[in-house]
């Protein structure tokens, strides 16, 4: 055999063993995950709160008890998430949110809430009504030139 024929052996039997080991770490990390989302639904409970602020800002910065940035991991500590600020009752508190719905939190607004620990995963209007949307942001020079393409040239439908 040549050495190309050898060395091309080597790389395809490299990267069958890379993919297998990938797939299972992604099965045990989807069921680790699986679990961790069941955890989070029985310890839900809805509160009405007032959301003071919102921002993404890094663990250490965002004055969420030392007892909780301890037990994340060294990666995620520097990393940034989306922290709100919330009156619940007479107390001030700081909560994490879930990345999903972050955009849909209304500031300066009353709320109800379902939160699991620190941790919010849904947000509804005070009368049962689902948080409006944030509104769109504006598109860029170039988006908006390839889309008008895109129109012209009959790709897209004409809005």
């Amino acid at each position: 055999m040549s050495p190309l024929t050898i060395v091309l052996l080597v790389i395809l039997v490299i990267l069958v063993i890379a993919l297998v080991v990938l797939y299972f770490l992604g099965k045990k990390a989807q069921k680790k995950q699986a679990e961790q989302q069941a955890q989070i639904a029985a310890m839900r409970q809805t509160v009405s709160m007032l959301i003071i602020d919102k921002k993404r800002m890094k663990i250490k910065e965002s004055g969420l008890p030392q007892a909780v940035i301890e037990q994340t991991p060294r990666l995620m500590r520097n990393s940034k998430l989306p922290i709100i600020k919330a009156k619940v009752g007479p107390q001030i508190v700081t909560l994490v949110c879930e990345e999903k719905i972050f955009d849909m939190v209304p500031v300066k607004k009353e709320v109800k809430a379902a939160v699991s620990g620190i941790y919010i995963t849904e947000v509804k209007g005070l009368h049962g009504r689902p948080a409006a949307p944030a509104p769109q942001k504006k598109k860029g020079f170039f988006k908006r030139m390839v889309e008008k393409a895109q129109e012209k040239a009959g790709a897209k439908p004409i809005k």
